[in-house]
């Protein structure tokens, strides 16, 4: 599986679980560690943990190995490490309070919409149509 198929699987099972703001980063020039960070919130300790398992769950289904997860204990912060994709589950003030979107350098990555999420792209934006993706 490349890095766009893994990334959108994760996306896809963040979706299924019903995160909040998504964002994907790319992170190939920042370190060799991985190349994209996944951030998404969830509204409580339990939906944040939901997010987590859902993604681990749909990538052990698709072939993919979960390297680990940590934080499910309390929920408020629940990272899943997939190699080239670490997803980030948080709870909105641990978000804001930790402001990764800052640390990863800002740089969003569009993903290609399916059909049935481009009623959800936000024309304003720059870069969000379909369109813009071809």
């Amino acid at each position: 599986m490349n890095i766009e198929e893994l990334t959108q699987l994760v996306v896809n099972a963040l979706e299924d679980v019903k995160a909040k703001d998504i964002k994907v980063f790319n992170t190939e020039g920042l370190t060799d560690q991985f190349e994209r960070v996944v951030i998404a919130s969830g509204t409580s300790n339990r939906q944040t943990r939901a997010l987590a398992y859902s993604v681990s769950h749909e990538v052990k289904q698709a072939g993919g190995d979960v390297l680990g997860m940590e934080g499910q204990e309390t929920g408020e912060w629940v990272l899943v490490d997939l190699g080239p994709v670490v997803c980030h589950c948080l709870q909105p003030n641990v978000r804001d309070y930790y402001n990764l979107e800052e640390i990863w350098g800002g740089k969003e990555v569009f993903l290609k919409a399916n059909e049935e999420c481009a009623s959800r792209l936000m024309p304003h934006r720059p870069g969000h149509m379909p369109e813009d993706f071809e």
